[in-house]
């Protein structure tokens, strides 16, 4: 089972007594069995209001032909929205961080996208 890091900020109330805030909390993560095959992504759309930040995950579309002069557009299918408080913002990106960083250890560096050889 891989290994998951869990980021717990600003827990509801049945699960947060300031009595006890010193002792370790540990989440039990589920997934639901129609989740498991997670959902495929290529494409991130990040937005925000004063309030949360939303990531839109999606799938690029088939491109037709551009008419002529016009930029190329590419549709995007979103797959799932996620939106996150602002106050969970910097755990998400310590969480991933430590995870890309931990994958290169094991796998080796992350490269990004090559660009095709020219003719």
């Amino acid at each position: 089972m891989p290994a998951y890091d869990c980021i717990f900020i600003d827990p509801p109330a049945p699960y947060y007594d300031p009595r006890v805030s010193d002792q370790p909390i540990e989440l039990k993560v589920e997934v639901p069995p129609e989740l498991e095959g997670g959902t495929y992504s290529n494409v991130l759309n990040v937005w925000h209001t004063a309030y949360e930040f939303t990531l839109d995950f999606g799938v690029m579309q088939a491109v037709g032909e551009p008419a002529a002069g016009e930029p190329l557009q590419v549709p995007v299918r979103v797959v799932s929205r996620v939106r996150i408080p602002i106050t969970l913002l910097f755990e998400v990106l310590k969480a991933l961080n430590t995870n890309m960083t931990n994958y290169e250890a094991t796998f080796g560096p992350i490269r990004g996208p090559q660009s095709p050889p020219s003719d």
